[in-house]
């Protein structure tokens, strides 16, 4: 099938992008200065089987009022151009699937696709936004998949930034550890994405492992892969002096749970926290 896909810059959708040509599919890359023209990004997907969004500046920074600005236009006017773009095609895809975050959910909370707990914070309102501007691809005739990514982990990404700072023995608990830590990793990610195109079943997502836990215990299985201690607690106020506002992606979070992809019958490789690092960094 002919894919094409955006965000190919990102850790994600470079892996993704390789995943899926490793099967035989054809990649268009969907650049990013062609959203300022719809008739030049119209004539990049024309004649594409298949849409994948993986736009989005990288949330992991401090949310001044200029960035969350940026977060913002990366994802809601992006998506927005690319689905007025796909209404503009005499053949649109058989499927468009469009990135979200599980932070759309309520923290502290437990959650699976049929849940209406919603975050009233920036990222909860972000999140919707994103999905409301991808779910308009419908009212012409395009199946619309809605991805919600946990913390992906694999070379790259955040696993990346954290590994140093564990090896040196200097990793630790942030804020209380309690805050739900839900995670996928990098393959079962991109297995997903073939699963959904290979059946085009649209619908909503939990892109998360099975079994979600704590940040004390992802804390804990990653220093007992790395065979180096833990013991440090980075507090709240650390956090928010780093990140600001943006701690929140820190400090909160929820247990996201994948119920319609194993409903459809979808087989994870990586259900363990302990297995899935080992396996990553070893």
């Amino acid at each position: 099938m002919k894919i094409a896909i955006n965000g190919l810059s990102g850790f994600v959708g470079g892996y993704i992008s390789k995943f899926l040509a490793n099967k035989g599919h054809e990649i268009v890359p969907i650049k990013r200065a062609l959203y300022n023209d719809t008739q030049r990004l119209k004539e990049a997907i024309e004649g594409a089987d298949v849409i994948i969004n993986l736009a989005g500046a990288n949330i992991s920074k401090k949310w001044s009022e200029e960035y969350k600005k940026e977060l913002y236009s990366s994802r809601i006017d992006t998506t927005k151009n690319l689905v007025k773009a796909m209404s503009l095609l005499k053949n649109p895809p058989k499927i468009f699937i469009s990135t979200s975050a599980v932070g759309i959910y309520k923290s502290g909370k437990e959650h699976d696709e049929r849940s209406d707990r919603y975050d009233e914070g920036f990222l909860g309102r972000l999140a919707r936004e994103w999905e409301k501007e991808a779910n308009k691809a419908k009212e012409f005739g395009v199946k619309t998949a809605i991805f919600r990514l946990s913390v992906v982990l694999g070379s790259g990404g955040a696993l990346e930034k954290m590994l140093p700072v564990f090896k040196f023995g200097l990793g630790g608990i942030l804020g209380d550890g309690n805050q739900g830590f839900s995670w996928i990793s990098i393959n079962d990610l991109a297995r997903a994405y073939e699963f959904v195109i290979n059946s085009q079943k649209e619908g909503i997502y939990n892109l998360s492992s099975p079994n979600p836990v704590t940040n004390k215990i992802f804390t804990a299985s990653l220093a007992k892969a790395l065979n180096r201690p833990a013991f440090f607690k980075v507090p709240n106020f650390a956090l928010k002096l780093k990140f600001g506002e943006g701690a929140v992606i820190l400090l909160e979070g929820q247990k996201a749970y994948p119920a319609n992809l194993l409903a459809q019958g979808f087989k994870f490789e990586h259900e363990n926290i302990s297995e899935a690092l080992e396996n990553l960094i070893y």
